[in-house]
């Protein structure tokens, strides 16, 4: 059986990482002359654990636009945090006699070099394959009106490949020639995209699709391809009784909530120790600027509605505060000291402090005002299903769409915070971990 493409691109990164991981250690202990032979078997824990961070940030996924300035934070971030992994597992919590144990400078070196290499050839396979990616078309199979719907989407989400579409409505004979030339090859297909009702299909046209499927090609609904591809979930398909319908793991499975609750108060905790030396001198910074209180607090909306008291660090004067509830490029209500604090997060301690009591977690939706809420809720119909887990600090929503200043970009995240709520997860909350340090050093939102 012929190996899938993409398939065959992750498992040759794989292997490769694999390789390098051997390599580039053993080399530098030889250099450094802490080793007098080959070592292989200590090198699969920071293989492990390199494998696992670059999963993460879809290192391994042929979506992933790894020519980008984005990619590019994503992965060194990634190898970071790696490093420290790495350290930690190996003076900390592995016995004595270790392999790795002769020398940190090793490891720290070996990092150095594997974080820019593993993105060079990640570039090179990148820009080999994306030309004749980029020739594949992405067949859409539907009316007109839904196809300049998701005509549209994949404009606004970057997707550079064609789009191709096979009208319905011209009945099965048109529809089947556009079927014979990718059987013929005449054209290449990246998926086959069908909108998730049937009753607008002819009968033929389903049987069509299941052969093309059988024959490899990728084929998705609608609903299914905005989530493999784009990661959120679309808002038409979301309805009053959509949660019964679809299932989800937090409502079934509350041994994972309570291990998240316990990671919550270990690390809010940990973040509220560390960060007391840098909230003591915001502080006085604020207090210098212009001698007003130094901590905001807000009344948002939590878990099922619960309104609570959010902290932060005072940015704007005290008498503009309520006024826009946007925060605008430029506003001229944030405060000199503020604006240093908005742009570093640090204003976004305090939070630690909601976490702590429960009405946070690190990581889910972000808590709204409750004056917004009550404006979305008349505005989005299933707005109110966000309010299914605790609002966190970061979340997805914050990682993949930028500061939203209305109701139509409340609408964008509401769709990645809807795509968290169905595949809450510990890998999912690693990945948001790593992306969010990538928002920060490339100073996203505000």
């Amino acid at each position: 059986m012929a190996i899938n493409p993409n398939r065959r691109i992750s498992l040759l990164l794989f292997a490769s990482d694999v390789a390098s991981v051997m390599v580039i250690f053993n080399m530098v202990m030889f250099l450094r002359g802490v080793a007098s032979e080959p070592i292989v078997w200590a090198l699969f824990a920071p293989a492990l654990v390199l494998i696992t961070s670059l999963h993460l940030i879809d290192g391994y996924g042929v979506r992933a636009d790894m020519m980008s300035v984005d990619y590019a934070s994503l992965h060194l971030i990634a190898t970071f945090f790696t490093c420290l992994t790495t350290l930690l597992l190996t003076f900390v919590f592995i016995p004595a006699g270790f392999g790795l144990q002769s020398s940190r400078a090793v490891i720290l070196l070996s990092f150095g070099i594997l974080g820019p290499l593993t993105l060079a050839y990640r570039r090179v396979l990148y820009s080999k394959t994306v030309v004749s990616r980029g020739e594949r078309n992405i067949v859409f199979v539907g009316e007109r009106d839904d196809y300049d719907l998701f005509a549209a989407e994949c404009a606004r989400m970057g997707t550079r490949m064609p789009l191709l579409h096979a009208d319905t409505r011209e009945g099965f004979g048109a529809f089947e020639a556009v079927l014979d030339s990718i059987a013929r090859s005449a054209i290449l297909v990246e998926a086959i995209v069908v909108k998730e009702s049937g009753r607008e299909l002819p009968p033929e046209i389903p049987l069509k699709l299941v052969q093309l499927y059988f024959d490899g090609i990728p084929t998705y609904t609608l609903e299914i391809f905005h989530q493999v591809y784009w990661r959120k979930i679309p808002l038409y398909r979301i309805n009053p009784i959509w949660l019964f319908q679809e299932g989800f793991q937090i409502a079934r499975e509350p041994v994972f909530e309570r291990i998240k609750r316990i990671s919550d108060i270990f690390l809010s905790v940990a973040g509220l120790l560390l960060s007391a030396p840098i909230v003591a001198v915001a502080a006085i910074a604020i207090k210098l600027d212009d001698g007003g209180p130094v901590f905001f607090a807000q009344t948002r909306v939590g878990r099922h509605r619960v309104p609570f008291k959010l902290l932060k660090l005072r940015t704007m004067r005290e008498a503009t505060a309520q006024g826009d509830p946007y925060t605008r490029q430029g506003d001229a209500r944030i405060t000199r000291a503020g604006r240093l604090l908005r742009t570093a997060r640090l204003d976004e301690f305090p939070q630690l402090w909601n976490v702590l009591c429960g009405e946070m977690s690190l990581i889910g939706p972000r808590a709204e005002w409750d004056r917004l809420v009550c404006e979305y809720e008349r505005e989005i119909p299933s707005y109110h299903f966000r309010h299914l887990v605790k609002p966190g600090i970061t979340g997805w929503a914050q990682v993949n769409y930028r500061y939203g200043t209305g109701v139509l970009d409340t609408l964008r995240k509401l769709e990645y915070d809807l795509y968290y709520i169905r595949n809450f997860s510990f890998m999912l909350d690693a990945s948001i971990v790593l992306k969010t340090f990538h928002v920060m050093i490339l100073q996203k939102g505000r």
